[in-house]
């Protein structure tokens, strides 16, 4: 009984580390990496995803009217003359040229809001991002990641799906109106949250600040349309 118990528990160990090594795959370097579109920079994130990476491990460069951006690693690009305050709205239409062409499972890509203190380690900043599987996220940085959604991805039916190595777009845009704060895809509100919720101790500064673009780590997708409006 001992024996049969100890094969079917490391056989759920191996089975937990398979699936744990799946969603937390490496960040993978770009070739011919960097950001080649002046006035932009940016931050990989500092987690074991990006262990051993850099900046320069994933491409961010002009297309057309807007970016190809690849990742290597998990990123927020942003330009500091690119700045909103009171109620305002920052959207952009990613492309996924192949869904999860670089990756084993869904990455997102969005665009991000409220960013202070960038490229230090006080950042803060707010971010809505879609994946390709119909699902979307609401995260921060305050300067410890925090969920504003549930702590994993949720589904919405205004979010476009594709099969794998097929192209899929999304619509991605995160507003300030007054008191809330809406994460919309595709035209629909996808999230609406207390402005509280995400304004205070490590959590945003502000929801004033620098806005950018947000992509997961081995992910590639072209970006047009970026922008913001004020409410």
């Amino acid at each position: 009984m001992r024996m049969l118990y100890g094969c079917a528990l490391a056989a759920a160990v191996a089975v937990l580390v398979s699936f744990s090594a799946q969603a937390q795959d490496m960040g993978k370097a770009v070739a011919g990496g960097g950001i080649s579109v002046a006035g932009w920079t940016g931050k990989i994130d500092e987690t074991p995803e990006n262990k051993g990476l850099a900046l320069s491990d994933a491409k961010f460069a002009a297309e057309g009217k807007g970016f190809h951006i690849t990742t290597g690693p998990a990123v927020t690009y942003w330009n500091t003359k690119n700045t909103a305050s009171g109620n305002y709205t920052v959207k952009a239409t990613f492309t996924e040229p192949k869904f999860m062409g670089l990756n084993t499972h869904p990455h997102p890509y969005g665009v991000m809001i409220a960013g202070n203190d960038l490229d230090t380690p006080n950042m803060s900043l707010l971010y809505c991002s879609a994946y390709g599987n119909g699902t979307f996220i609401v995260r921060g940085f305050g300067p410890a990641s925090f969920s504003v959604s549930a702590r994993r991805a949720e589904a919405n039916p205004a979010i476009h799906k594709a099969e794998v190595g097929q192209p899929v777009t999304q619509d991605v845009a995160l507003s300030v109106k007054g008191d809330k704060i809406e994460c919309a895809v595709n035209g629909t509100v996808v999230g609406s949250y207390d402005k509280s919720a995400v304004v205070g101790a490590g959590k945003l500064k502000s929801t004033d600040g620098v806005y950018g673009l947000r992509f997961g780590h081995n992910t590639e997708a072209t970006v047009v349309g970026f922008g913001m409006t004020k409410n």
